[in-house]
């Protein structure tokens, strides 16, 4: 069940007055940390749009990012079917963990996620020196460019397969979602808005 402020009495604090919370990065799928809550610390973070839990070494409710700014940006908040346990789908503002690490758990990660981490790579090249970064040279060079290099890697992905060259079918591929992501990322657009347009057309 989706939460928001008028269904958050659902919620079944009867077991314990707190209830594990998984933060997921709603665009890459990784997980991110898992903290607990009590009702004060869900109702906080649908008002704030923070990502809010009950810490209990501090005894008090604690923003994720109250110190570092390393904010979690709450998308939106699930119960399982249960109601006595949280999944938090969230866009984070920096590293989560106070290592430096994107994720708590480290380097777990499934081979999806990995698109979003490349994603968000990419997005962070756009001002880099074009001299230091061949996608920061993309970004530096007109855009018939980009559009140019979607075009010939989606030519090699169909002569790959034609030649039934897996091989080069993988690694043409590969070049093909690279330069995509490029391109979409010059659009101001994102992967995540065509992964959208896939739902909705399978709906």
């Amino acid at each position: 069940m989706k939460l928001d402020l008028s269904n958050i009495s659902a919620l079944d604090f009867d077991k314990s007055e707190l209830m594990p919370a998984i933060v997921q990065d709603v665009q890459s799928g990784q997980i991110l940390m898992q903290g607990f809550c009590n009702l004060a610390a869900v109702q906080t973070t649908l008002e704030i749009g923070k990502v809010t839990f009950y810490s209990r070494s501090k005894q008090r409710l604690w923003t994720k990012g109250e110190s570092s700014e390393n904010y979690l940006e709450l998308v939106s908040m699930h119960t399982d079917c249960d109601q006595d346990s949280l999944l938090i789908l969230a866009k984070p503002q920096g590293p989560t963990c106070h290592l430096g690490t994107q994720s708590c758990f480290g380097d777990a990660s499934t081979d999806l996620s990995f698109l979003g981490t490349l994603n968000s790579v990419i997005a962070k090249r756009k001002n880099d020196d074009p001299a230091e970064s061949y996608t920061a040279s993309l970004f530096a060079k007109e855009l018939s460019r980009s559009c140019q290099k979607v075009g010939e890697e989606g030519v090699e992905v169909a002569l790959a397969a034609m030649k039934n060259d897996n091989e080069e079918l993988l690694n043409e591929s590969a070049d093909l979602l690279y330069h995509l992501l490029v391109l979409l990322q010059r659009q101001n657009l994102d992967i995540s808005q065509v992964i959208n347009v896939l739902k909705n057309r399978h709906k």
